[in-house]
């Protein structure tokens, strides 16, 4: 068996690992490609229609956003305006990316991962507008994190991108302080340079271009790095001209433009149209902290494995890595997996990234099960215990796991000699 293999060259299991000995590691892979086979072929209209309810419900946090936000500072535009920039992300734009209405929308021309939101302005400003390129986001997002999750080469490893933060030598509560920072400003400052560095990476590997030694692709990229010219990939300006400014001009200064006609028609002047902007800036601050937490702790915390090797797409060891690297959140109703940007199955959406959001509701269940009959931790919990877990390893007060490696090894052998028969036989 896998776990006699394993365990011949000595492997002593740490604490929490037990589990890994009675592992049936091929059952386990049988069980969960067919119910992601059964899910997809089980998608239809009324997936289209949850998608057109939540597209309903995040418009209509945008229009109550922009149509107050005029009015004064206040909470109420505020937050509008912040749901609806969550929403389109994680939600709309997230799952279309990944392809997952695909095969059952009716609109080809528009509800496709080839199309949505890509080649111009114009559709970007469509269909999902925010500071992150769309071509880059999925490339760093759909193809490299997902691919290669929990591995060195994951884009969006927690413990490996916050390892400056970790090995400081400063007061912890200064750490916790640089913590908040990021929380208010990461989109902008992290996400979307970094989204852009692993586009031009791709275009690189593809023009086979060479990379020099002295660069490490998979270092992370800041707004602070173009700053000071310690990016390889491109410029402060080329980020800014084709990337930020873009969304930063339209989004903050021209969208609330129609309330200068308001403000002149009132007699309130320029004071409605100010009024607006800093809403948007506001509801800004308030999106990222949001997303922050929905999204940063999905992979981290003491109780989430690394692996140091890379796997084949769908394979055994793929199916398991999606398991033990990620967390889901409280779910069940179409307010709460709204609140969370239904970012609350991250097991399921790893395992098949290419469902509708209606499939993950119906297949938590039955994951949470088969991972039940065979042992594999299954972790769901509040997604506030799971920020602390992840500010924790922000702050090095503690570490992720790793996969004991004869395992991990002999998973892979198990994956390599499936695959060798699979071709065989065609």
């Amino acid at each position: 068996s896998p776990a006699e293999k394993a365990t011949s060259s000595n492997t002593k299991l740490a604490s929490g690992d037990e589990w890994i000995a009675d592992f049936d590691f091929e059952a386990f892979s049988k069980e969960v490609r067919a119910l992601g086979k059964k899910l997809e072929d089980g998608q239809g209209p009324a997936d289209v229609a949850h998608l057109n309810k939540m597209i309903m419900w995040s418009n209509t946090c945008a229009a109550v956003g922009l149509l107050t936000m005029g009015f004064g500072v206040n909470p109420i535009s505020i937050i509008g305006l912040s749901l609806y920039t969550f929403s389109r992300w994680t939600m709309i734009a997230h799952h279309t990316c990944h392809g997952g209405y695909e095969k059952c929308h009716p609109n080809k021309t528009r509800w496709s991962r080839f199309k949505f939101a890509l080649g111009t302005l114009w559709r970007r400003f469509n269909d999902w507008f925010d500071w992150m390129m769309p071509e880059a986001w999925n490339v760093e997002h759909n193809n490299r994190h997902h691919y290669n999750l929990s591995e060195i080469t994951d884009p969006d490893l927690v413990e490996q991108n916050l390892a400056f933060l970790r090995n400081m030598n400063i007061p912890v509560f200064l750490k916790y302080v640089m913590v908040g920072f990021f929380m208010t400003t990461w989109k902008w400052f992290y996400y979307a340079p970094n989204t852009y560095k692993e586009l031009k990476l791709a275009r690189m590997r593809r023009d086979g271009k060479k990379i020099p030694e002295d660069v490490h692709p998979e270092e992370p990229i800041t707004v602070k790095d173009c700053l000071i010219g310690q990016n390889y990939f491109y410029s402060f300006f080329e980020l800014m001209y084709v990337v930020l400014a873009p969304y930063l001009l339209i989004h903050f200064f021209l969208v609330p433009l129609p309330w200068l006609a308001v403000g002149d028609y009132m007699g309130a002047g320029n004071t409605m149209y100010w009024n607006a902007v800093k809403n948007l800036f506001l509801a800004e601050l308030l999106t990222n902290v949001h997303g922050f937490i929905a999204v940063v702790t999905n992979h981290a915390g003491d109780d989430m494995y690394r692996f140091r090797r890379a796997c084949r797409p769908f394979s055994g060891s793929f199916y398991l890595r999606q398991v033990l690297a990620s967390v889901d959140y409280h779910m069940g109703t179409d307010l709460v997996d709204f609140m969370h940007g239904w970012l609350n199955y991250q097991i399921e959406h790893h395992m098949w990234p290419q469902l509708s959001m209606l499939s993950y509701q119906k297949s938590a269940p039955l994951m949470e099960e088969i991972c039940r009959r065979h042992g594999v931790p299954y972790i769901k919990q509040n997604v506030f215990w799971r920020l602390k877990k992840t500010v924790d390893i922000m702050v090095g007060k503690t570490s992720m796991r790793w996969f004991p490696e004869s395992f991990e090894n002999e998973y892979l052998r198990i994956d390599a000699a499936a695959e060798a028969k699979a071709l065989k036989s065609q």
